[in-house]
Formats: structure tokens, sequence, C-alpha cells
């Protein structure tokens, strides 16, 4: 099956001095498609982004964006393309609606009042419109960012960390538009730290130190990390795991409510290890790995690469 790519990227490197933020990123995004974007502060997420969007020319690499050269058509990118940062940046003096008219100022936008009065309608703002920005909970802060990334009616939106500082009532419905969203064909890629939001999306790209470690659905990602894990619940659980973090073969053991997961990259090791454990205090049972347990995993594993 042929896909009609928004994203098709090739060896997108970024330096900054002697540190490379983005190393050598391939990355390919299908039009309609919601795709996460994982990793640890300073892993390279914002980076990749500014270069997608054409605020920040690569240093190496190749491929488009919207059809456009990466490397060429930043400006072309720049108006096709959503732009949401991780802090809020609008002035809090102006109103939701003064707000987006001066974005759609700044865009151009043809027939400026239909179109605010567009977005304040499609994302819930009218009865609030003639706020102050600054008088905004999180939730609404976070939709007034996203009505005005759209105001120009992009065909990809790019989501740095939007749900941060924002309470999960407001998540979940930030989610649900996502998808009616991309359901009418709008593409994005939302760098995030929840895994229940990467739960969400349809592919995952997972990004550490700069290099992609793995990409694909959620499926795919925990099926490609080839990891083993078990439940055990019992008494005193924080020395127990204390204990099996000790043992070779023994990647993890985290605590999830009143059970712990130990997770290993190698099935015979891992069974060695929690052998001695498997007493009749703890109750052991094989179980999938999470998304949040391989995750973490192939973080250690990255960082044990990198050590000289």
């Amino acid at each position: 099956m042929v896909y009609n790519l928004a994203v098709d990227v090739q060896g997108m490197t970024k330096r900054f001095g002697s540190l490379t933020a983005v190393n050598h990123v391939d990355l390919q995004i299908r039009a309609g498609e919601i795709c996460g974007f994982l990793g640890p502060n300073g892993s390279g997420k914002t980076t990749f982004i500014r270069m997608l969007c054409g605020l920040l020319r690569p240093d190496e690499g190749s491929g488009t964006c919207l059809s456009h050269n990466v490397l060429t058509g930043s400006e072309a990118i720049k108006r096709e393309v959503g732009y949401m940062t991780q802090r809020f940046s609008f002035y809090e003096d102006l109103s939701i609606a003064e707000n987006l008219d001066f974005v759609a100022r700044m865009y151009s936008v043809n027939n400026r009042r239909e179109a605010v009065q567009r977005s304040v309608e499609q994302l819930g703002l009218t009865n609030r419109k003639n706020q102050l920005a600054g008088q905004l909970s999180g939730g609404w802060k976070q939709r007034l960012a996203l009505a005005a990334c759209m105001i120009h009616q992009p065909k990809l939106l790019l989501l740095d960390e939007p749900t941060a500082g924002v309470d999960p009532k407001a998540r979940r419905e930030f989610w649900e538009e996502i998808h009616q969203l991309a359901g009418q064909g709008l593409t994005f890629l939302i760098a995030t730290h929840y895994m229940d939001e990467a739960e969400r999306c349809h592919r995952l790209a997972l990004i550490v130190n700069g290099r992609l470690l793995t990409h694909g659905t959620v499926a795919e990602v925990i099926g490609k990390a080839s990891l083993t894990t078990w439940s055990v619940s019992g008494p005193n659980l924080l020395k127990l795991a204390q204990q099996l973090r000790q043992r070779s073969g023994v990647d993890q053991a985290v605590p999830f409510g009143d059970i712990l997961h130990v997770s290993g990259g190698d099935t015979a090791t891992l069974e060695q290890a929690i052998a001695p454990f498997r007493t009749e205090q703890y109750e052991w049972h094989a179980v999938e790995s999470g998304l949040e347990d391989v995750f973490i995993h192939l973080m250690d594993s990255s960082k044990e690469n990198s050590l000289p």
C-alpha cells in the first residue's frame, strides 16, 4: 500500500559547536497521522521540530515536509505548518479574540474576522473570546494556543509538549480534539513525556541523545524491544526491588502501586536472577511489557552504549 507522506526526511542533523543535538534522524509521517515524539529533556525533540518547520536549517540531511524541500523550502513550509511551543507565548493583556486576530494578521489571513470566528467556534472558545488571556486556566490557554496555530489552516501541526501543566480532564479533552482533527486529514507530530498520551498516537518515534532509537506503532515498539517483564506482589517490595536491581539480568525493578514490574532484555538470564526470590511469600506472573517499561529500557540501554 502506498501512503501519502506529510513528512519524509533522512539524516537530519543539527550541531551547536561541539554538541550534536540531532544526529542523522530519519522520520516518515503519513498524512492524517498522529505521531508521538518521545524522549527525555535535552534529547533533541525541540531542535528536530524547529528544523522541520523551517526555523532552523539542518547541517546535514534531506527530504520533504508537505512536499517542500526541507533545505530550500522553509518559507513555503512555514505557511503550511502550525507550531505550538512549550511555553504559552501570547499577550496576556489581550483577549482571546484579539490574540487570534494578531496571529491572523501575521499570517496575512484572508477574511481575517471570519477566520478568527471560525477558530473560536471550532475549539469551543465562543463564550470566552473576550476574556483576557492572562486570566485563563492552563487548559483554556492550551485551547487558545491550539486555535492560534491553526488560524491559517495548516496541514501539519507540530506540538511541543502541549499538555505540560494541564489537568487530566483538560488533557483528555485536548486529545479528543486532536483525534477529531486528524480524522479530518490534519497531520500531527506531538512531543510528549506522558506514556498514556503516547499510547493515543497512531505511531511513535523515540529519540535519545539526538539519535532515533525506535519507531512504529505502540505494538511494534514494544515488540522490537524484546523485553521480558514479570509482575510480583508481596511484602516489603521496596527492599525486594533494591535486591533485584543488584542481580545480573535485571534491567529494572519499578513499583506500580502494590506490585513491582521486573524486566530484562534476556529472558533466560532474567529468570535465573529472580529464581531465588520465587518463594511462597511472593506471587509472580509473567506479563506483557508496557510502553513505560520499554521506554526506560531503551533509555538505559542507550546510556550504556554511549559510555566510553
